[in-house]
This record gives C-alpha cells, structure tokens and sequence, in this order.
C-alpha cells in the first residue's frame, strides 16, 4: 500500500510562484515514476510532469514546459512540483501520482487546490 500527500496549493496572483509538495509513504521503493498531473473544473485530468526513479529522468507537458520544474527528495520520498509565471488557466485541482510497473499509476493522492487570479 501506498500513501501520497499533497500540499502547498493556494490562492496566487497571476504571474506569481507556488511549490507542490507530495510526500510518499508506503511501499515506494520499486516504483518507476511519480508524476503530477492537475483537474480543472469540467475538464479532464491532464498529465503536467513526471520524473522516473533513478537517474530522475523528468517529461513536461507543452503547456507547463519551461513554467513547471519537477524535483525530488528521496530522503524524504517527497516529490515537488515548482511552478513558476502562473496564469489563471492554471487553476485547478492538482494531484500527484506513483506508478509501481510500466503500465501506468497506480495511486493517487487527495490533490490540493491552486488558484490563480488575474
């Protein structure tokens, strides 16, 4: 069983900076990435970022490329989405994710909200 926990979401005004925070706990020693991916309302999830275990290989989405920088602790098993030059289109519910095998992820955490105003 896996754990995820999100936070750092918040109100920011746009063009401002926020960092995500996911804090893993569990059986995550074998995984094979972490990602983080966001829900605006009457929208579909949509995939932002992800980062593999090992060399830290890291993928962005075109909407977040050069905006968003994935890092993580592996200490801490925390994962962290820094997000930079926000716009109001980045308002959404954002939730990080753990995949266990090549086929996709396997837990989610709750997710935390993001808000960004004009």
């Amino acid at each position: 069983q896996v754990q995820l926990v999100e936070s750092g979401g918040g109100l920011v005004q746009a063009g401002g900076s926020l960092r995500l925070s996911c804090a893993a706990s569990g059986r995550t020693d074998s995984h094979y990435f972490m990602a983080w991916f966001r829900q605006a309302p009457g929208k579909e999830r949509e995939f932002l970022s992800s980062i593999s275990r090992g060399v830290g290989s890291t993928y962005y989405a075109d909407s977040v490329k050069g905006r968003f920088t994935i890092s993580r602790d592996n200490a801490k098993k925390t994962v962290y989405l820094q997000m930079n030059s926000l716009k109001p289109e980045d308002t959404a519910v954002y939730y990080c994710a753990i995949a266990l095998s090549p086929k996709g992820y396997d837990y989610w955490g709750q997710g935390t909200q993001v808000t960004v105003s004009s």
